[in-house]
């Protein structure tokens, strides 16, 4: 019998593991399917660097004294001075997909290579019992859900057929990518970005003509300036989640931009990679906006796809043709098949997602079954935030123990959110 367990290990739960493995009151439990600790490895490109200071790592914001420290880390490897002459706050993504596994193989909690099929709940004994590949059941009293927010392909690109790829599967399909005539990016945000500049820096050496298309009415910048980050704040938390409902979805929609945005230095290293390239004459390459994919197909005897688009502000349709296709489409959370035998026991909204309570909650009880990430509809921006995570983590420990473990900041912002 466990006090809980964490389904799925990403940087939240992983995080969670780190905060709970020094208090003896509760006894937790990590299962993984995969047989490591991965991070987005697909777009581990030179030099890309997390959009959160290294303090949002796995405890620091919890427990700055914790041994799972980002800093304790870079100590362990001898590259702390390092580091601190780098004069840089931001990670690099390899760096803390390394940190990470670092962390990993330090907790006894953990099972990686352990596939969840199912979770059901025995009333009697008042437990979930957590089923796997492989036959073995664990039990425990409360569960926090960790899965994640799987790659996302529109419904046109589905079952399309060819060798389209996720940006998240970007660098193992490189250099297939880079062979062909054409290659057409689709999609907006820091992924997008990063692909973009990494295929355009090398366009002279290969060839290849190269398309950025995006619905987005710009290639808009990530808000980062210091009183909109007030809005990663407990006041904004608490602000955001007591709005109706409606509210809360149409906030979602207009608050994009402030956690999916692109990093303004990278904006500004394309334009002028463009203007570097273009001084030898026209780049072959495109970057257009305001442009929906709208139809998508692909002829098996050529390699290509046709691609049909429309230019939303015109309300023109264009077609593009290409040979290699990128769809840097971002991430959207689906409910685990694993949870359809408790699905009664969970609360869900009018829209038909989970119900999340402020403190994490989405269970009828309101203190069994616990949501990392894939709460912008209840939580605003500080679901998918780094930073934010051990501050979540935190109140999480805090409802299953029944007191504060950790300190919790209560107000941190000077402005004020509601009248």
């Amino acid at each position: 019998m466990h006090d809980f367990i964490g389904i799925g290990l990403g940087p939240f739960n992983l995080g969670l593991a780190c905060l709970t493995e020094p208090i003896e009151e509760l006894d937790g439990l990590f299962l993984e399917s995969k047989p490591g600790f991965e991070w987005h490895s697909g777009m581990f490109l030179e030099g890309a660097h997390l959009q959160t200071p290294f303090m949002s790592d796995l405890v620091t914001l919890a427990d700055p004294t914790s041994p799972y420290s980002f800093l304790n880390y870079l100590k362990e490897k001898g590259r702390l001075y390092s580091f601190y002459i780098r004069e840089n706050f931001y990670p690099l993504r390899t760096e803390y997909n390394d940190y990470c596994r670092w962390a990993a193989d330090r907790l006894t909690s953990v099972r990686f290579s352990t596939t969840v099929t199912a979770v059901t709940f025995d009333e009697a004994a008042e437990v979930y019992e957590v089923a796997t590949e492989g036959g073995a059941t664990y039990r425990a009293r409360r569960i926090v859900l960790g899965t994640g927010t799987p790659p996302h392909v529109p419904e046109t690109c589905r079952d399309l057929g060819g060798d389209l790829i996720h940006n998240s599967r970007y660098l193992p399909n490189k250099a297939e990518l880079q062979k062909k005539k054409t290659i057409t990016l689709v999609g907006s945000g820091q992924s997008a970005a990063e692909i973009y500049y990494d295929l355009l820096s090398e366009i002279d050496v290969h060839g290849y003509r190269l398309n950025w298309v995006t619905r987005s009415p710009r290639f808009f910048p990530l808000e980062y300036t210091k009183l909109t980050l007030e809005m990663t704040s407990p006041e904004y938390v608490d602000y955001f989640h007591a709005l109706p409902e409606r509210t809360r979805y149409r906030l979602e929609t207009e608050q994009k931009g402030l956690f999916k945005g692109i990093d303004g230095e990278l904006i500004n290293a394309i334009f002028d990679l463009l203007y570097q390239k273009n001084l030898n004459g026209p780049v072959p390459t495109r970057l257009l906006t305001n442009s929906a994919l709208h139809t998508a197909a692909y002829d098996e005897e050529s390699g290509t796809y046709a691609l049909g688009f429309r230019q939303e502000e015109q309300e023109k349709d264009f077609a593009l043709e290409t040979d290699g296709l990128i769809l840097a489409t971002g991430y959207k959370y689906s409910v685990p098949a694993f949870l359809e035998p408790v699905r009664d026991r969970l609360r869900w909204d009018g829209q038909g997602r989970f119900d999340v309570a402020r403190d994490y909650a989405i269970d009828t009880t309101g203190r069994g079954v616990y949501l990392q990430n894939a709460g912008v509809h209840t939580h605003s921006i500080t679901s998918p935030d780094l930073g934010m995570g051990a501050y979540r983590n935190a109140r999480i420990i805090a409802a299953m123990l029944g007191r504060e473990h950790y300190p919790v900041e209560k107000t941190i912002a000077f402005q004020e959110f509601s009248v």
